[in-house]
């Protein structure tokens, strides 16, 4: 015996509440960012100690009642500093992601429903960039410019707008010519409303999947970016830099230092990789049919 499969309702709200009722690892996902931009929104404000203030006397405790994550080297306390340090990476990871995934789009749909000479020189641009191995790349680009957090979000996105440009162009190539693109033209609406309103909708599924892992990678990134030197500056919480300065004190025993900000990180890039289903479903115009 199959179960019956859920009723379909109208509306934005509705077809939300439909495709997490449809897909328990959706739901599981969009809890944990919730929980993410919680510890983002409010975590400055709950957490039990100053993440910036030290205390000698209290340097390398384990975790314990008083410091669940334990304290650092200079008395900081790991589980503010870890909490406080969400609002930061999300940030940096949000904004280059939605910065890349903007410019990559406009790149990609105009290369794809005009071709010609832009869509050549889009190509060669974009091989360009991906010649480079991409963190070597924002390595460069942040050396160059400094690592401020502007710089950091700049670079991210420079290597993640060919992503959203080539598979942009693919969707819109296929669909220029359409049976709907072309009925939509006879109804007189301009090439640029077409692409926009009818071809560009239907190419955003498969972006939220890269949408979702993009968010994942750049964290990573920016983590990676803070654990050689070249990202945010300490003091500041940031789980890159907190990974780095505890993998010095691992060898002596003080796993904590390292092991929390990195389970944090896990926790954050894992999450943005089970977004990508649900985002897909929640875009798709097909499953409000």
């Amino acid at each position: 015996m199959t179960d019956a499969p859920l009723p379909r309702t109208q509306g934005t709200w509705a077809h939300l509440v439909y495709v997490l009722r449809a897909n328990p690892v959706t739901l599981l996902a969009f809890g944990m960012f919730a929980f993410l931009i919680f510890c983002a929104v409010f975590g400055p404000a709950v957490v039990p100690y100053d993440p910036l203030a030290t205390n000698a006397a209290k340097s390398l405790q384990p975790p314990s009642w008083e410091h669940w994550f334990g304290t650092d080297q200079i008395g900081r306390d790991v589980f503010s500093r870890v909490i406080v340090a969400t609002r930061l990476d999300l940030m940096i990871s949000v904004a280059a992601v939605a910065l890349s995934f903007v410019v990559g789009s406009i790149l990609g749909a105009v290369a794809g429903y005009w071709g010609g000479w832009l869509d050549s020189v889009l190509n060669r641009f974009l091989d360009t960039i991906m010649a480079f191995p991409l963190f070597v790349l924002a390595m460069g680009i942040v050396a160059a410019l400094g690592n401020t957090i502007e710089n950091i979000i700049y670079a991210t996105a420079i290597i993640n707008t060919p992503f959203y440009a080539r598979l942009v162009r693919a969707e819109v190539n296929i669909r220029r010519n359409a049976g709907f693109a072309q009925a939509a033209k006879l109804c007189g609406n301009s090439d640029l409303r077409v692409l926009a309103f009818h071809i560009f909708p239907n190419a955003l599924p498969p972006m939220m999947v890269q949408v979702s892992l993009n968010l994942g990678w750049a964290i990573l990134n920016a983590a990676g970016l803070s654990f050689i030197g070249l990202g945010v500056r300490p003091p500041t919480p940031e789980w890159g830099i907190m990974v780095a300065e505890g993998a010095n004190f691992i060898v002596s025993g003080e796993w904590w230092l390292a092991v929390f900000p990195g389970l944090w990180l896990m926790l954050a890039v894992f999450t943005f990789n089970l977004l990508g289903d649900g985002l897909r479903d929640i875009v798709d115009p097909r499953k409000r049919t």
